[in-house]
């Protein structure tokens, strides 16, 4: 699933390519896309509506446009968003599509169809259900290493699986919260109130480095929507992880084999010996 730093690579691309664009037409194919907007008001409020600015909040993409509503967006498994020639065949599980005023299409296709859309008017998007609760973004000032103590102080579950809670900590998926916790040099099983103050803040560091990181390396996705016929996988970044799916390759730290289990439904990948606490 895109995690943070997919989701600023897919925003840093669709600033370049939409912004300044006016929507044609807008389709909602596939209603199950966005439930709480029927079709009929996914093309009208859309309809003529010129994109000014494409952002991100947490694992959200959004789309501001010039009449005082925005488009959230979020990816989740295999969501991805194509820029065609609008005489081009639209891609496979293409399930909604966006006609721009440039001969161009901005098709958003989505094979598992888990990717969510909601339409919503700009100045209450902080009121939206999907992002009403989230935690403060990681690379905002919010975030701080007390702030991280705090949340950990007041949680009982394994760390791992609280770094994963959007409410807690943002942006984080499975691949960034096991880079982070290696980094640091914490056990993915320890108890999150367990973890002294300045261990959080080694954590803190650690969690703002890899995901700046890997953002710097174009994560570990192709996000270009540009690449119609490319592979989804292969950013840059997907290289370089130390632990994530290196189950049985030597720690690159001390040549420990790297172990994986599975945690909270996902699998977690850690070396034994750096991550012993």
């Amino acid at each position: 699933m895109p995690e943070l730093p997919e989701v600023e690579m897919v925003v840093r691309h669709l600033q370049k390519l939409v912004t300044h664009r006016t929507i044609l037409k807008a389709q909602l194919i596939r209603p199950g896309l966005a439930p709480e907007n029927t079709p009929r008001q996914f093309a009208a409020w859309l309809r003529n509506a010129t994109i000014q600015e494409a952002s991100r909040r947490g694992k959200h993409i959004l789309l501001h446009f010039d009449n005082a509503r925005s488009l959230l967006v979020h990816l989740r498994m295999t969501g991805r968003f194509l820029y065609l020639e609008q005489d081009q065949a639209n891609p496979p599980h293409t399930h909604a599509l966006f006609l721009l005023d440039n001969a161009k299409k901005l098709a958003f296709a989505d094979q598992r169809h888990f990717g969510l859309m909601h339409i919503a008017k700009t100045a209450e998007l902080s009121q939206v259900r999907h992002l009403s609760k989230l935690a403060p973004e990681p690379f905002g000032e919010a975030f701080t290493a007390n702030y991280l103590h705090a949340v950990l102080s007041r949680s009982k579950q394994p760390i791992k699986l609280t770094l994963l809670d959007q409410t807690k900590v943002l942006g984080l998926g499975n691949i960034y919260v096991s880079e982070a916790l290696h980094r640091a040099k914490i056990n993915p099983l320890l108890i999150s109130s367990q973890l002294s103050k300045p261990r959080t803040t080694v954590l803190h560091r650690e969690i703002v480095a890899v995901l700046s990181e890997a953002i710097a390396n174009n994560s570990t996705m192709n996000t270009n929507p540009e690449e119609v016929s490319g592979s989804y996988t292969g950013g840059v970044y997907e290289t370089m992880t130390k632990v994530y799916e290196r189950e049985g390759l030597p720690c690159y730290t001390c040549q420990t084999p790297i172990q994986r289990f599975v945690q909270g439904g996902r699998s977690t990948y850690y070396c034994s010996k750096c991550q012993s606490r």
